[in-house]
């Protein structure tokens, strides 16, 4: 009777402790630790979504770290980190390599349209540039134009619309947009390349002091000049215009997941407005009374 009576304890305490363990497991959108990988030319908007995300959870935690795009596809795809933000397009290939290596079907949750934007200097002659004189200006070895590096999303992006492969074009460095548009003014004959959200921003002062400091270029094609502004973006109608969209090998509903809804929901789609891009998911309603 004696052990009857522990072994039903034992059984009843194994019970409970199994139950405490799957809880400690199940998943979680509203609490526990997060990194976010981003290439630095949209780190910006995406430490806003981070914020307002933890805002929202406060028992959450997001670290956004910066990291080359085609570095951080190798993380997501390698168990590293859970999530990343891209921007060019995956070759079929790389997408395969997702899909057997993750083990889920590829679905990129976009969110936002953001540009790359070739810039001079505020004092410079130059007011726009052809989409001939970049396919040129790429085979140069005068290397006109400054990167930010290689393997970084602006130089890869560039090079899929030039139908290129990055180690194909010529190009200058300077690390990080920033450190582009500061010194771009010691070097009058070249054209920096970055990315918008660097100095998107309509009312941050950082972003502001930036924009003071050069111009934008608007691409000239067939005849017609295109900005990189809400129109021109909203339609596509910008030919460098990006879409930013999030990659991840969780397979539940657990904190990356919950971080990518709230990014695609109207809440998050307002910050990405606030950060000067152009919300993938809406779009300004305009009505007309009579």
């Amino acid at each position: 009777m004696k052990n009857s009576l522990n072994w039903s304890i034992v059984f009843i305490l194994s019970i409970l402790f199994i139950g405490c363990k799957k809880e400690e497991k199940s998943p979680s959108y509203h609490k526990g630790d997060l990194t976010v990988l981003t290439d630095e030319s949209f780190k910006s908007v995406t430490e806003a979504l981070a914020e307002g995300y933890m805002i929202n959870y406060p028992d959450t935690h997001i670290k956004v770290v910066t990291k080359k795009e085609d570095l951080g596809f190798l993380d997501v795809i390698n168990d590293k980190e859970r999530l990343a933000v891209m921007s060019r397009d995956l070759s079929l290939e790389e997408i395969k390599t997702y899909e057997d290596q993750v083990d889920l079907k590829f679905l990129p949750a976009r969110f936002a349209a953001d540009a790359v934007i070739f810039i001079v200097p505020k004092n410079a002659s130059k007011e726009y540039i052809s989409m001939d004189e970049i396919t040129r200006g790429m085979q140069s070895e005068n290397k006109e134009f400054i990167f930010d590096g290689t393997n970084s999303s602006n130089l890869n992006f560039v090079a899929q619309k030039l139908k290129k492969q990055p180690k194909e074009l010529k190009f200058s460095v300077i690390s990080g947009n920033k450190n582009i548009i500061e010194e771009l003014s010691k070097y009058p004959d070249k054209i920096g390349v970055i990315g918008l959200n660097t100095l998107s921003r309509p009312y941050d002062r950082a972003s502001q002091e930036l924009r003071d400091m050069v111009k934008i270029l608007p691409i000239e094609d067939k005849g017609k000049q295109y900005q990189p502004d809400s129109y021109g973006l909203r339609e596509m109608k910008y030919p460098f215009t990006r879409v930013l969209y999030f990659l991840t090998n969780e397979g539940n509903f657990n904190i990356a997941n919950g971080f990518i809804r709230y990014s695609c929901t109207q809440l998050g789609q307002m910050i990405v407005q606030k950060e000067g891009l152009q919300p993938y998911n809406i779009y300004k309603r305009e009505v007309q009374m009579r």
